[in-house]
């Protein structure tokens, strides 16, 4: 299951094994600890893993702490390097890569969205339908119905604005999961518009884009709970998130079933 890795140098490389195989390469003969990941097709690194001393990162203490160079949208950079664990990216270019601390503090389901988001921008160009059916994918959404009623917004036109702290791209599924009390996903939506700006958004703002979703179909609370989740390789929903293989095959099966009337 995805969330079964730890957020650690050798959690990481077993993730990357898992999900995109091949094994890390280390080129640098006076730098032992230092390992690359790259694409067989394009040779173009995805992640760099690397011991690096705590002190030349900015960070308390001494010593040496492994961190992973991901390449990330630059949109997103920025919110992300005002969140624990990650920061500008060392020895390389500051508004396309970041710095992600393998010691833990970052929660291992962001550092699998970060290695798939750097794996996706690295990888070889595809043209075409084929790009275009490339680009679809399915994301995951957390709402707290205890501040804000996702029904109300949704029973004006069936169009929701959304903020945007992932890449979603137009076309994409996002499925948005109900907190507690509910504990469930309770809408499937279509993004018919993203990269929208915020009006008047603070500067460094993690919600400074936002996105126009559509609503396609409601489920009943018990249909994607959070004990389906979890059975599905999803241990929590705090951010925005992409599918496990396991959850989007469970989704697909239940597509075929009647959809759930409104509550």
């Amino acid at each position: 299951m995805e969330n079964a890795f730890p957020a650690t140098r050798q959690g990481l490389l077993d993730r990357a094994a898992a999900c995109y195989g091949g094994r890390p390469e280390y080129p640098w003969r006076d730098s032992p600890g230092h390992a690359v990941l790259r694409h067989p097709e394009n040779r173009k690194w995805y992640a760099v893993v690397m011991d690096v001393p705590r002190q030349k990162l900015g960070l308390p203490g001494g010593g040496c702490v492994d961190i992973v160079n991901l390449k990330c949208d630059p949109i997103l950079s920025g919110s992300l390097r005002s969140q624990p664990g990650i920061l500008p990216a060392w020895h390389m270019n500051k508004e396309q890569w970041i710095s992600v601390l393998l010691d833990g503090t970052v929660d291992p389901e962001q550092l699998g969205f970060l290695l798939e988001l750097s794996h996706s921008l690295t990888g070889p160009r595809q043209t075409g339908a084929r790009a275009a059916r490339r680009r679809e994918r399915d994301w995951l959404v957390p709402a707290n119905p205890a501040v804000y009623d996702v029904e109300q917004d949704l029973g004006r036109d069936g169009h929701i604005l959304w903020k945007q702290t992932a890449r979603v791209q137009a076309g994409d599924t996002v499925y948005i999961y109900m907190a507690a009390p509910v504990s469930a996903v309770l809408y499937q939506c279509t993004a018919v518009e993203v990269d929208l700006p915020v009006p008047d958004a603070a500067p460094g703002s993690r919600a400074r884009y936002q996105m126009r979703l559509r609503l396609d179909r409601r489920f009943a609370p018990g249909q994607i709970s959070r004990a389906v989740l979890q059975a599905h390789g999803v241990r929590g929903v705090r951010s925005a998130r992409s599918l496990t293989a396991a959850l989007r095959q469970y989704i697909r099966a239940l597509l075929q079933e009647p959809p759930a009337e409104k509550q």
